[in-house]
C-alpha cells in the first residue's frame, strides 16, 4: 500500500470515526428529551411559549448551563429530581444550581424565542443584566467585507444607536477589536489611563463588558457590549459567568434565527452570509458552501456541506436535500485523493487563493456509468468555502476537441481584419513561427520569414488572396525566430468579403508538415534503395536457382550397377520463394561402394545455396579417400567450421556395399534414416552427431545394417515432413504409415511420399528413396 493510499484510508477512517461521536450525540440528546414534561408547564407559563417550544427550551438551557436536566427541571418545578427513596442522597451529593444560572438559564429560552436582534438584546436585558445593574446591551455580527454592524440593541436609544450601525474594519471601538482578535475587554471603571478608544453610549466612567461572539468551531461571527452606569470595583465572578453565559447564548440564539439557518439544519451560521449565498444561487446553477470542520487544534479535518444552490446538479443525481449536512469527503470520496476537492479546499483555507481547475472528474462513475466531468472553481467564504462547478456544455466540448485537433494536426487558425488592422491567431501558431504570444504576422510580413528560395510562393499566395480574392493554398519553408530552424508549412486561406463585394478580411491556417515532408523524403529514398535491392535480390535468387540447378541430380536413375533404382525428388517450397540449401547425392565410389547423402544448410538464397555447394563438393573429393560416413563428416564438419563462413547444417551420409549388402551410416544432426521391409517401414538408429559448423571438435558414430531384395532405404530432409501443429515425432509416424503403403517401383513411391507428405513450414524439401534388386 502505498503512502497516499494509507493517507486516504486513514481519512476515510476518521470520518467514520466522526459519524459514530455524531450518532452518539444524537442517542444522548434523545435521552436528555424525555424528562422534560417535568417543566415544561412552567416554562409555557412564564415564557408564554408553546410546549413544543418549551420542551425544546428546557433541553437547550441544561446543556448550556452546565445543569443535569433533571436536576435543573426539578428546580424549576420546585420539585425533587430523584424518587423517594434516594431522593435525600441525590440532593446533598449534587451542587444546588446557583440562582444566576437559573436566570441566566430563562433569558436564554427567551432570546431563542426572539424574532430579531433588538428582541434578542431586550431579553437579555429584562431578564438577566438588568438585575446586575446593566443599563445596555448591543449585539454586533461581522459583515463578509470584514466590517460589522449592529444586528440589535437594548439600552441605547435610537439616536446612539443610529451612530454605531456600522463600524468600518479600521475601527478601534471595543465591539470592532473583540470582532477581529477575539479578545475580551472588561473594563470596570471607564477607559484606562491613556485610553483614546471611542466608548459607545453615555457612560464614559461606567463599567462595560465587550466579549467576541465564537462559534462552536471556534470561528468568529461578531461582539457582545453590556454597559454599567457607574463604575464597579471589579467585575465579581458572577457577573463575568453570567455575561460569558449570555454571550454563548447569543451564538446560539444567532443559529436559531430563521435567517440564519442553523448548523443542525446543515445550513450556514455564519453572521450575514446569507445574503452571499443568495448572490452565488443566482450566479452559478451548481454551488455549495461547506463550512470547515475543526478538531481541538483547530486545523480543518473536513467541511461540512451546509448550503447548495437552488439548481444544483449532483453527479450522481442525489438532491440537496441528501447533501446538505454530509461533509465533503461523505459526498464525494473521491474528494480525498491527493489534489482532490479536499485537498485544494485545504489549500483555498490555508493561503486565501481561489483555485480553478478545468476538467475535474466530480462526484467519479455514475451508477449509469458516465463520468461527470466539470470546470471546478473553490473560494473561500468565512470560515468554509464555496465550491461551484459548470458542466462542460456543448460549446465548451466543441472547444476543447479544436484545441485538441490543432495540437494533433500541429496547425492554427488565423484572421486579419484588413478594415480594422487587427490579427487574431490561436495559440498554436506562435509556436510554429517561434514567437512569443500576441505578436501575430500579417501577410505584408510573411516574405522576412520564409527561407529566400520561397518568397516567390509567398508572394503568389498574398496576391491569390488579396488581388484575385479567390482561396488558395500554399506550400512554403518558414524560418523560425527562436532557434533558427526551418519547418515546413501548408497554408490554406479564403478572403472575406462584404455584401458589395469588398475585401474586408482574410482568414486561414497554418500547418506544420514537416514530419509529413521529411517522411516523405525518405520514402523516396528509401524506394530508390529498395529497387537497387530488389534487382540484386532477384539476381542473386536466378543465380541461386542455376546453381541448385546444376549441382542437384536430376535424373531417376543415378545408380544402377550396384544392383539399386534410386528416385530422388527435390520439391521447392513454392513458387518465388527463395532457394534453400537442401542438397543430394547418390554417386559410386572407386571402392565400388555407393555414397547416399542428404543435407540440409541453414538459411536461404545465394548464401545458403553457395554454402551447400562447398559442402557437397567437398564431401565428393573426400569419398574418394575410401574413408568410413563417420570420418567423411568429421572431415566435412571441420570443412564448414574453417573453409566457409557461417555455414551450418544437418547431413546424413551413408555408403552401401553391393557386395556384403552392408549399409554404414553416420549422421551430423539429421533426422533418421527410414528402412521400409515387408511393407514394414520402421527409423533406422540415430548415431551421435552434432551439426555441421557448430563445433570443430566435433566426433560422429557410425551405425550399420544389412539390406534385402526388396528393402527400400529413405532419406529426406525436415522439410518433407515438419508442421507448425505437430512435433517433430508424430510428424514422423505420419512418415512411417505413409511409407509402409506397398508400391508398384521406386518412382511412383517417391512421388507418393512427395504427394502424401506436405509440410506447412515454407521450407524446401529433398527425398531420396534407394530400392534393393
Amino acid at each position: 500500500m502505498t503512502v497516499n493510499d494509507e493517507t486516504h484510508v486513514a481519512r476515510l477512517t476518521a470520518v467514520i470515526a466522526r459519524q459514530r461521536r455524531e450518532l452518539g450525540e444524537l442517542s444522548a440528546d434523545a435521552a436528555a428529551r424525555a424528562v422534560v414534561d417535568l417543566a415544561r408547564g412552567v416554562l409555557i407559563a412564564r415564557l408564554g411559549c408553546t410546549p413544543a417550544q418549551a420542551g425544546s427550551q428546557l433541553v437547550k438551557i441544561a446543556e448550556e448551563s452546565g445543569i443535569p436536566l433533571i436536576q435543573l427541571a426539578s428546580e424549576i418545578i420546585g420539585l425533587p429530581a430523584t424518587p423517594a427513596a434516594d431522593r435525600q442522597a441525590d440532593i446533598t451529593q449534587q451542587p444546588a444550581p446557583q440562582p444566576w444560572l437559573t436566570s441566566a438559564a430563562l433569558a436564554g429560552a427567551a432570546m431563542e424565542l426572539a424574532s430579531d436582534g433588538a428582541d434578542l438584546a431586550e431579553a437579555m436585558l429584562t431578564q438577566t443584566l438588568a438585575g446586575v445593574g446593566a443599563v445596555a446591551v448591543a449585539i454586533w455580527i461581522i459583515m463578509p467585507d470584514g466590517a460589522i454592524e449592529l444586528l440589535g440593541q437594548a439600552g441605547l436609544g435610537p439616536g446612539e444607536a443610529s451612530r454605531w450601525r456600522r463600524m468600518p474594519p479600521a475601527m478601534t471601538a471595543l465591539p470592532a477589536r473583540a470582532a477581529s482578535t477575539g479578545a475580551e475587554f472588561w473594563w470596570h471603571s471607564g477607559r484606562p489611563a491613556g485610553d483614546q478608544t471611542p466608548l459607545i453610549g453615555h457612560w464614559d466612567s461606567g463599567a462595560r463588558a465587550v466579549l467576541p461572539l465564537l462559534t462552536g468551531n471556534g470561528h468568529l461571527i461578531g461582539s457582545l457590549e453590556v454597559c454599567w452606569p457607574t463604575a464597579l470595583d471589579e467585575f465579581p465572578a458572577v457577573i463575568r459567568r453570567q455575561v460569558s453565559a449570555l454571550a454563548d447564548l447569543v451564538v446560539q440564539a444567532l443559529s436559531l434565527d430563521s435567517h440564519r439557518p442553523s448548523e443542525r439544519d446543515g445550513q450556514v451560521d455564519d453572521g450575514n452570509a446569507a445574503w452571499v449565498l443568495g448572490l452565488l444561487d443566482g450566479l452559478h446553477e451548481s454551488a455549495l458552501f461547506a463550512r470547515a470542520m475543526r478538531e481541538q487544534a483547530g486545523e480543518p479535518s473536513d467541511f461540512r456541506i451546509v448550503h447548495v444552490s437552488p439548481g444544483f446538479r449532483d453527479p450522481a443525481g442525489r438532491s440537496a436535500t441528501d447533501l446538505v449536512g454530509q461533509s465533503l469527503i461523505e459526498a464525494y470520496p473521491d474528494a480525498a485523493m491527493p489534489g482532490g476537492l479536499y485537498h485544494r479546499a485545504l489549500q483555498v483555507m490555508a493561503t486565501g487563493e481561489p483555485q480553478h481547475v478545468s476538467g475535474e472528474v466530480i462526484g467519479g462513475v455514475t451508477s449509469s456509468g458516465q463520468v461527470a466531468i466539470a470546470n471546478v472553481r473553490i473560494a473561500r467564504l468565512l470560515d468554509g468555502v464555496v465550491i461551484t462547478w459548470r458542466h462542460a456544455a456543448d460549446v465548451d466540448r466543441l472547444a476543447a476537441l479544436l484545441g485538441h485537433a490543432q495540437r494533433l494536426g500541429r496547425f492554427g487558425g488565423w484572421e486579419e481584419n484588413l478594415a480594422a488592422g487587427t490579427i487574431h491567431w490561436t495559440e498554436p501558431m506562435f509556436s510554429l513561427f517561434g514567437i512569443p504570444s500576441g505578436q501575430p504576422v500579417s501577410l505584408s510580413e510573411l516574405d522576412s520569414r520564409v527561407v529566400a528560395d520561397d518568397v516567390g510562393v509567398a508572394e503568389s499566395f498574398r496576391a491569390r488572396l488579396l488581388h484575385d480574392k479567390v482561396a488558395t493554398a500554399a506550400l512554403f519553408r518558414v524560418v523560425r525566430r527562436d532557434d533558427g530552424s526551418i519547418r515546413q508549412v501548408r497554408a490554406f486561406a479564403e478572403p472575406v468579403t462584404d455584401h458589395y463585394g469588398e475585401l474586408i478580411a482574410v482568414r486561414g491556417t497554418y500547418q506544420d508538415v514537416s514530419a509529413h515532408y521529411h517522411t516523405e523524403l525518405a520514402l523516396a529514398a528509401t524506394r530508390e534503395v529498395l529497387s537497387d535491392t530488389e534487382e540484386r535480390a532477384e539476381e542473386e535468387h536466378r543465380l541461386a536457382l542455376r546453381l541448385q540447378e546444376a549441382i542437384t541430380p536430376q535424373s531417376s536413375h543415378l545408380v544402377e550397377a550396384a544392383g539399386l533404382d534410386v528416385a530422388a525428388r527435390y520439391r521447392p517450397a513454392g513458387k518465388g520463394h527463395l532457394v534453400s540449401g537442401d542438397w543430394y547425392d547418390a554417386v559410386p565410389l572407386p571402392t565400388k561402394q555407393v555414397m547416399l547423402v542428404v543435407g540440409d544448410v541453414a538459411g536461404h538464397g545465394i548464401e545458403a545455396v553457395t554454402g551447400m555447394v562447398a559442402l557437397r563438393n567437398c564431401l565428393r573429393g573426400l569419398a574418394i579417400t575410401g574413408a568410413g560416413p563417420g570420418s567423411l563428416l568429421s572431415w566435412l564438419n571441420s570443412v564448414a567450421c574453417h573453409l566457409t563462413e557461417d555455414t551450418l547444417g544437418t547431413a546424413i551420409c551413408g555408403l552401401y556395399d553391393p557386395e556384403q549388402g552392408e549399409l554404414r551410416w553416420a549422421r551430423a544432426g539429421h533426422l533418421p534414416a527410414v528402412l521400409v521391409r515387408n511393407a514394414r517401414a520402421r527409423p533406422l538408429s540415430q548415431p551421435h552427431g552434432v551439426l555441421l559448423g557448430a563445433d570443430a571438435d566435433g566426433c560422429y558414430e557410425e551405425a550399420s545394417t544389412t539390406l534385402r531384395p526388396g528393402d527400400t532405404l529413405l532419406l529426406f530432409t525436415d522439410g518433407l515432413i515438419e508442421r507448425r501443429d505437430q512435433a517433430i515425432d508424430e510428424s514422423i509416424r505420419t512418415l512411417l504409415k505413409v511409407a509402409s503403403r506397398p508400391v508398384a517401383d521406386v518412382d511412383s513411391y517417391a512421388d507418393l511420399l512427395v504427394a502424401e507428405l506436405a509440410s506447412d513450414t515454407d521450407d524446401d524439401a529433398c527425398l531420396v528413396a534407394v530400392a534393393v534388386r
